[in-house]
């Protein structure tokens, strides 16, 4: 039977679904995008993907906003002061704005959404991490309202301008039919209104009429400049890069490394691209569970990869590779870490063989008393992305050839992969965070009390620092401190093997205009800034 190519069978199915494939310049306020992930959630609240991000502010506007170099500015809050204790945080809003279902948005409204995260099993890892000093909100008036925290928080202002608090109508936050899923009955203030969302191929937007509260130092005022925008959901990369040259969606993200050189040379197409902030994507070693409760183990596993060549097979060198859990771009990175460990295959097996493995089995696998040296990752298939099952695939090789581990990839659905963890039954957690400030990445995943510390690794010295570095707002000493988490995690303790510090592209048609990254995330922004040129 013969194949058909990729942009002709997304045309057939665009055409099945009753669509047309968008014509540049034939409809200047339409847009068509192209995205690699499709959402687990459309509730901001319960965001977990970065990949999302894009579509969160589509639909909500946070409280704040954050700039690339960390400093927070308006948005829904017009100002706001902080008391010397560091615990009263008294918000000023605006009086000018309606969500989408014609509420008015309110310090009763702010209340309600800060609220919503105390009601139990509603989102545990917020209420135990980003929330975990909020006491009680009070409206002084429909303009003002008082949050106090049980305890100084220097990532208090970070949660308000982060996906966490775009503002939910609290009309739909009690009527929604699937509150923790979203979708167009839960609606926010933002830009764009969601119409339509159909499982397994699109989301559609409208533009809000209405709007005119961007963030400060937004690009325009007023209302989006589209009339609406169709996100499909493609996650083959070949099928979406054969969208865009074929004009069937304008602009794509997710540009796999092989296809970014066809699309610099094409004289019709731009590509863009940024680093992400929060954590590096990073193999997190779950020392619980043998065989990486030995230190031993897991620094061999790092010993066994050639990251650097692994990375430019696999992303032909358009990735940039991690030396800490903490990214690159973040301003706590510690780059003394760099060339200090890993890529010794004598030094890996030597680890070993001091660790008791010294034996091998038929397929050349290292055994002791009678067991496997196995360990096993299991990846959900909602967070692929950046050919990551590929990497794996490349770092499997490595392990085998090199030291005789035999690292197992499982790629499951988000059900199994939560399973797993909650039985404590893998060896490997992968993980990246695009938190805008690593220190509240840091925060979920390594404390021994941390909602996703699934190293299992606990350590009074780490949590002391980690605690006190989210508590001040002294810059200098937090970046201290965090060097100090980087030093025990990475170095000393071997618990996190860094990888690669994702980013992502957007490829376009040159007509499409005001595309570009978040500042404080450097992910890609919302559809408010984009139009269509000529």
């Amino acid at each position: 039977m013969k194949r058909l190519a990729p942009a002709l069978l997304l045309a057939l199915t665009l055409a099945a679904c009753g669509a047309e494939p968008a014509q540049e310049g034939a409809a200047p306020a339409s847009l068509t995008w192209a995205i690699e992930t499709e959402p687990i959630t459309l509730n901001p609240q319960q965001w977990v993907q970065n990949k999302a991000r894009l579509l969160v502010f589509n639909q909500f506007d946070a409280l704040l906003s954050r700039d690339e170099q960390g400093e927070f500015h308006p948005w829904l809050a017009t100002s706001w002061k902080v008391s010397d204790d560091g615990r009263v945080y008294t918000l000023r809003l605006r009086d000018d704005v309606t969500f989408h279902d014609g509420t008015t948005f309110d310090a009763a409204a702010v209340k309600a959404n800060l609220d919503q995260f105390m009601v139990p099993g509603y989102n545990p890892a917020v209420a135990a991490i980003q929330l975990k000093a909020y006491e009680k909100s009070e409206v002084v008036s429909p303009t003002t309202i008082k949050i106090t925290l049980k305890e100084p928080d220097a990532l208090f202002l970070d949660f308000l301008a982060s996906p966490y608090a775009g503002q939910v109508s609290p009309r739909s936050l009690k009527n929604a039919k699937d509150l923790k899923f979203g979708g167009p009955d839960l609606v926010g203030t933002g830009p764009f209104i969601l119409d339509r969302y159909v499982p397994g191929q699109e989301i559609h937007y409208r533009r809000n009429p209405d709007y005119k509260w961007p963030p400060a130092g937004a690009a325009h005022q007023g209302p989006a400049h589209l009339a609406e925008i169709t996100y499909r959901f493609l996650p083959e990369a070949a099928v979406r890069v054969g969208a865009l040259t074929s004009g069937q969606v304008q602009v794509i993200e997710g540009v796999p490394a092989t296809e970014a050189a066809m699309i610099e040379r094409d004289p019709d197409l731009t590509l863009s691209t940024a680093l992400n902030s929060g954590t590096s994507f990073s193999y997190y070693f779950n020392t619980s569970r043998t065989p990486f409760d030995d230190q031993r183990v897991r620094e061999a596993f790092r010993e066994a990869v050639d990251l650097d060549a692994v990375l430019r097979s696999v992303y032909q060198g358009t990735a940039t590779r991690a030396w800490s859990l903490v990214a690159k771009s973040s301003p706590f990175y510690d780059a003394s870490l760099e060339g200090r460990y890993g890529g010794d295959a004598a030094k890996a097996n030597a680890l070993l063989d001091a660790a008791g493995w010294k034996e091998r089995d038929a397929e050349g696998y290292r055994v002791k008393d009678g067991k496997r040296l196995t360990v096993r990752v299991f990846a959900s298939a909602a967070f692929q992305r950046d050919r990551r099952d590929v990497l794996a695939q490349a770092i499997q090789a490595q392990v085998k050839q090199n030291a005789g581990i035999d690292y197992q990839v499982k790629i499951v659905d988000q059900g199994a992969a939560q399973q797993a963890l909650q039985d404590n039954d893998y060896e490997v957690f992968e993980n990246s965070r695009g938190d805008s400030d690593s220190g509240a990445a840091l925060n979920l995943i390594l404390p021994a009390e941390g909602s996703l510390n699934r190293t299992h690794y606990a350590d009074k010295r780490l949590d002391s620092w980690l605690a006190e570095a989210g508590a001040i707002s002294d810059q200098e000493r937090r970046k201290e401190l965090y060097h100090k988490v980087q030093q025990t995690a990475v170095l000393d303790k071997a618990i996190v093997f860094p990888l690669y510090v994702p980013a992502d592209q957007i490829a376009a048609r040159k007509s499409v205009q005001g595309l570009g990254f978040e500042p404080a995330s450097g992910t890609p922004a919302s559809a408010y800034n984009v139009r269509i040129g000529t």
